[in-house]
């Protein structure tokens, strides 16, 4: 009796066998932490050199204070102009057992009506906890569809990685409290109004003008609001 396989199964296992060894050889990149990162190519010295992240110190110097921080337990100045929110966040520095662990927590005090305005974050999906006060939360997806809701004191709500989105405070007396969970070390915040009325060097006028259908006036009246 012959012993050779079909010609199918032969076939079959040497495509899962080259597969297996494509995911082993072949892998994506890892994400960046920063907006972007030019190749270093002079060779600089170290104070003008940047990696994708903060350099680890060796495991045998760690200390239970490198895993604990206190930087989310005071409120922040919600009354600061002109939206009326602040926002607090762990990081590498205040907390650095969080190197490399690919998260961020945040504190957000938003004043009675106030708002976090539009914003994305590029580099990470958020949920949002509601601990105090009345929000409305909402993002806006590829489709530019709207999806909102109003969260009470215990209420989750999640934003989808790199969707606009808001926070909004329904209370007209009392302050709001978000904390936020982020699945990246360095998640980025892009606010949609800064990014197009306070750019450095300023956006041309002409192309705010056909994007937002509006006239110069508008633009100068915009931009002198969102200085303050």
């Amino acid at each position: 009796m012959s012993t050779t396989s079909p010609p199918s199964l032969i076939l079959i296992l040497s495509c899962i066998g080259v597969a297996f060894l494509w995911g082993r050889v072949v892998k994506a990149d890892p994400e960046p932490l920063q907006d972007y990162c030019i190749a270093d190519r002079k060779g600089s010295k170290t104070e003008n050199l940047f990696i994708n992240g903060v350099p680890c110190i060796n495991p045998e110097l760690a200390k239970v204070s490198h895993f604990t921080t206190s930087a989310l337990s005071k409120p922040g100045n919600a009354t600061a102009k002109p939206f009326g929110f602040s926002v607090a966040l762990t990081n590498s520095m205040n907390l650095p057992g969080l190197n490399t662990m690919g998260l961020t927590m945040g504190r957000v005090d938003i004043k009675p009506n106030g708002v976090v305005p539009l914003h994305s974050h590029p580099r990470a999906s958020e949920v949002a906890t509601l601990l105090k006060g009345s929000v409305l939360v909402g993002f806006i997806d590829t489709s530019n569809r709207l999806l909102t809701q109003q969260l009470r004191a215990g209420d989750s709500f999640v934003f989808p990685k790199g969707m606009v989105h808001f926070l909004y405070n329904l209370e007209r007396s009392g302050s709001a409290i978000v904390l936020s969970g982020l699945n990246s070390q360095n998640p980025g915040t892009q606010i949609t109004s800064m990014a197009a009325f306070a750019t450095k060097p300023p956006l041309p006028d002409e192309v705010l003008q056909i994007s937002f259908q509006i006239n110069g006036q508008d633009i100068a009246r915009i931009r002198r609001n969102l200085r303050g």
